[in-house]
């Protein structure tokens, strides 16, 4: 299993920079981003990181609903070119909160709009001519855009956004999703062969009652939107604190170890709270 590292938001791209070189020198072969209300994602990614050789770089995820996929696949195509071919695409739905009330678009049948997306998106990718007419979605074009060629993989909770992840993409990034859930709901809907980018808050500390309640305010908003509270709910958690990696160096490396027992691949740490010691034991941990 590969430990990589999500990016707290960074308020500008010399201190996306900082922290991908940061996490590069430290010998994380990953460092992970997300694409809500600060820098976007690709963009970001494609500046900062062509700055930085080496390290493999993620957004988790790019929502899928205000690009049209063609327009998704040239520019994370351009990106995978600054980057010298190290882009991880993952991409989502978002949440309807998002999509509607903010956005202005629909959010109806979001799992056909997902799988209509990936068959224009993937082709694409691959250097193919898309000749497509579906439910949601229209695309009559080719490109010609280097960069193709990096694994896409979708934020997959729910049973038919996994069943997607299995038969077209490369794999699924998750978030607040729990070991017990990874195992029992996850993992035996991708089967083989698939990536599993599991990323969850991690705090080494000595006060574990303090570092869950910090959980807790830090990452509210995540056990109020819907899917991920599912996640929370299929694991018997009350929210985020509860799916929180936290305790001393030996606890928190046992509770990363299992991760790779039931199957997580790539396990992404967002570093909160005693930044420096949990850094420390990270380190520890590549191989």
């Amino acid at each position: 299993m590969r430990i990589g590292l999500f990016l707290s938001e960074p308020q500008s791209i010399d201190q996306l920079r900082d922290s991908i070189s940061a996490a590069a020198a430290d010998g994380f072969p990953s460092a992970w981003l997300s694409n809500i209300f600060g820098l976007e994602a690709l963009t970001a990614l494609a500046v900062a990181g062509s700055q930085v050789p080496g390290i493999e770089l993620g957004t988790a995820v790019v929502p899928t609903y205000p690009r049209h996929p063609a327009v998704m696949a040239q520019q994370a195509m351009t990106a995978n070119a600054a980057l010298g071919g190290r882009l991880a695409l993952g991409i989502g739905l978002s949440h309807q909160v998002v999509i509607e009330q903010m956005y202005g678009y629909s959010f109806d049948k979001p799992a056909r709009h997902m799988r209509e997306y990936l068959d224009v998106l993937l082709p694409l990718v691959r250097g193919e001519k898309v000749d497509y007419t579906g439910e949601t979605l229209q695309a009559h074009l080719g490109l010609s855009t280097p960069g193709g060629g990096f694994p896409v993989l979708i934020a997959a909770l729910a049973p038919r956004m996994l069943k997607l992840a299995a038969e077209k993409a490369d794999g699924t990034v998750l978030w607040m999703t729990g070991p017990r859930t990874v195992a029992e709901h996850v993992v035996p809907a991708l089967g083989e062969g698939k990536r599993i980018v599991c990323a969850l808050p991690v705090c080494v500390t000595d006060d574990v009652a303090a570092a869950r309640a910090k959980a807790e305010r830090v990452f509210a908003v995540y056990g109020q939107l819907p899917s991920y509270r599912a996640m929370l709910d299929k694991e018997g958690a009350a929210g985020p604190g509860d799916v929180a990696i936290v305790g001393d160096e030996d606890s928190v490396r046992a509770q990363i170890e299992a991760m790779a027992a039931i199957g997580v691949t790539d396990f992404v740490a967002a570093e909160f709270g005693e930044f420096e010691r949990t850094r420390r034991l990270l380190r520890t941990m590549l191989t």
